[in-house]
């Protein structure tokens, strides 16, 4: 297994709860790539010292920015009550020492002239927030973007990116609470022949996918952010 250590260069607070760690990272670093819509281990100093890694101190994070933004950005929700990690990654500070490994990705953008709806939950929007910035840099072969995040807390992340402008073929809705959202799903579900990209937890996931599938989506026509040998749980 591969580490690729690193520090904390910045921390954002995006909300009251959410914060971006910006991880240090440069081109020369080739013992560390990724691409849109990737993931990773993210994992405290110490995880590895014992005989068997301390899973404590390890979770699975997407990453939320490319390459070309010069540094590795992770973004998470930390609430008041929260895991052992959590606590932990609540504690850290510019400059402390974190590990990634593990990384691969699931939720390629694709290039097959449809349209693109994204679907996220809380904080998983940030997972989509890559795609969005490689769409905008390059938007061959995909007729529009948009974007459907449904969030209790109203945080409205990365609304600078994520918004609707005249002509701008990405549109972006957020909404608070789940009738809302679902009523917005199930108007979008009508477009069988787009492209859907889910994130939020496992039920989310199967919910999302249990109205696209009834309102006649094709299974390869919906993205989740899981391992494929995981993605026959779902679809």
């Amino acid at each position: 297994m591969n580490i690729y250590w690193t520090t904390i260069e910045n921390i954002i607070e995006e909300s009251s709860d959410v914060k971006t760690f910006h991880l240090s990272w440069t081109k020369n670093h080739s013992d560390f790539t990724w691409d849109a819509g990737a993931h990773t281990h993210f994992a405290m100093k110490g995880f590895n010292i014992g005989e068997k890694p301390d899973r404590g101190l390890v979770r699975h994070m997407s990453i939320s920015s490319l390459p070309n933004e010069g540094h590795i950005a992770i973004t998470t929700r930390i609430k008041e009550t929260c895991s052992r990690y959590k606590q932990v990654l609540r504690t850290l500070n510019i400059g402390d020492e974190v590990a990634l490994f593990g990384t691969s990705s699931n939720l390629p953008l694709k290039r097959n002239n449809q349209k693109l709806f994204l679907f996220s939950s809380g904080v998983g929007i940030a997972t989509l927030r890559p795609l969005i910035l490689d769409f905008l840099a390059d938007q061959s072969a995909i007729k529009a973007v948009h974007s459907l995040n449904v969030d209790s807390a109203n945080d409205r992340l990365f609304a600078n990116l994520f918004q609707t402008a005249p002509g701008n073929s990405l549109t972006a809705t957020y909404v608070n609470d789940r009738a809302t959202y679902y009523r917005h799903a199930q108007s979008l579900a009508g477009d069988t022949e787009a492209m859907y990209y889910l994130v939020g937890s496992d039920d989310f996931l199967r919910q999302n996918i249990d109205l696209l599938l009834h309102s006649g989506v094709k299974s390869s026509q919906i993205m989740i952010d899981k391992h494929e040998f995981k993605q026959g749980d779902f679809l």
